[in-house]
Order: structure tokens, then sequence, then C-alpha cells
């Protein structure tokens, strides 16, 4: 899941919190929407947190030298 993803699921979750659409008959509007809510910020730390770390990483080349060729 990427930064826009989460960003989607805050947006729903904060319309079905607030109740901004009408009732949707068999859903309980206000969990779905905090279950949401909650998703789609712990997805973008993580997205945050994995996008730091690839920037850290460094690559090493290593080149042995066993002696002049025969």
């Amino acid at each position: 899941m990427g930064i826009g993803t989460g960003i989607v699921l805050v947006v729903i979750g904060l319309i079905l919190v607030l109740g901004v659409i009408p009732d949707i008959p068999s859903i309980d509007d206000p969990t779905l929407g905090w279950i949401l809510l909650i998703a789609g910020v712990l997805g973008i730390v993580l997205a945050l947190v994995m996008n730091q770390q690839r920037s850290r990483t460094r690559h090493v080349e290593e080149r042995r030298y066993d002696g002049p060729p025969r």
C-alpha cells in the first residue's frame, strides 16, 4: 500500500465517521470509518518509513585481487 492508497482510505474513513453520506443499511458506518481511518494512517506511516529506509541504502562493490595473471 502506498501513500496514495493511505490517503484515499483516510478520506473515505473520515466521510463515514463524520456521517456526510446517508446511512448504509446493514453496516455500522462510524465503526467502518474508524477502521478505514486507522488503516489509512498506518499505511501512510509504513510507506514513509519504508521510503526512508530505501533512501539510506548504500551499495558496496568489493573487488578481490589475487595477484598478477599467469
